[in-house]
């Protein structure tokens, strides 16, 4: 049964629908995306923030984006600088310098959370949060005007999920009542995520898949709100579509190692990716490395 506030968007309807960048975009009575002014092939039309909440309970943002000064504008204009807590799902450029700023303009200063940088992480992505998150912590986001009634029924719970393997230190969030995932750049619209080692790790991304199907199974999660592209419908066959995705690449690439146990990177990727336009190559190296690794593992 589909729930009475579930989303009604169909990224195969939108997909010709041009991207803005000026207001935020409605989802539910109580989550809005913003997406940045920072088109590009890895960042697809964006990098979506996500607002959840309302007037009356105050808002909390997901994932600020670049230290891009209008679209952190924007953020607080939308929330009229009522945030609560800023969250960051992992700390590439394109996802947490905005938190600081954005947290500057706001006079309650909000908690930025997250998990710091991995080890491996790239000097452009160094992120350090006001409080790390801890796996499986639940936030409960609830109207301050019933706060001392404790309904249920009119709070939001956030439940945070460890799931590393597109950065060390990458988390998806899923809305219980809502019966959505945010799922950062670990699940994208339009194409697979970039695996790039040593941040990113193939086994442990391909495990954090498991663990967001058993959590949309847990709370009947129909929906994803990707980092990159619009709405996501069917999310456990979304994310059983990609795992087998990722298995079946990687299967071809290790026929490509069988068949050529002394070829190079650059003569792998284009037998394994034989499938993707040659301008992608370079980006696609960077997951055959990935898969190479995953597969000497095991």
């Amino acid at each position: 049964m589909p729930r009475e506030n579930q989303i009604i968007e169909q990224s195969t309807l939108l997909a010709t629908v041009p991207w803005q960048h000026e207001k935020p975009v409605p989802l539910m009575k109580n989550v809005m995306r913003l997406t940045a002014p920072n088109p590009g092939m890895m960042t697809g039309p964006g990098t979506n923030s996500y607002i959840i909440g309302t007037a009356d309970t105050g808002y909390i943002v997901v994932d600020p984006g670049p230290n891009d000064a209008t679209h952190i504008q924007r953020l607080f204009d939308a929330t009229q600088g009522d945030i609560q807590m800023i969250i960051c799902t992992h700390s590439h450029s394109d996802h947490s310098p905005g938190a600081k700023p954005l947290q500057a303009l706001c006079a309650s200063k909000p908690l930025i959370y997250g998990l710091p940088s991995g080890e491996h992480a790239s000097s452009n992505s160094y992120f350090l949060p006001d409080k790390a998150l801890q796996n499986k912590e639940q936030f409960r986001h609830i109207s301050r005007r019933l706060e001392a009634k404790n309904d249920a029924k009119l709070a939001t719970t956030i439940e945070v999920i460890f799931t590393p393997g597109h950065a060390e230190n990458h988390v998806c969030l899923a809305l219980v009542e809502d019966g959505l995932l945010i799922s950062g750049d670990h699940i994208l619209n339009g194409s697979t995520t970039v695996i790039n080692p040593p941040d990113g790790h193939m086994g442990d991304y391909l495990e954090s898949l498991d663990r967001l199907t058993a959590l949309c199974q847990k709370y009947q999660i129909k929906q994803i709100l990707p980092a990159h592209g619009y709405v996501l419908d069917q999310a456990e066959q979304v994310i059983s579509h990609l795992k087998a995705h990722r298995l079946k690449r990687e299967a071809k690439i290790a026929g490509v190692m069988l068949a050529q146990p002394n070829g190079s990177m650059d003569e792998w990727v284009a037998k394994a990716y034989d499938d993707v336009s040659p301008k992608l190559w370079p980006v696609a190296k960077r997951s055959l490395l990935a898969h190479v690794e995953h597969i000497k593992s095991n």
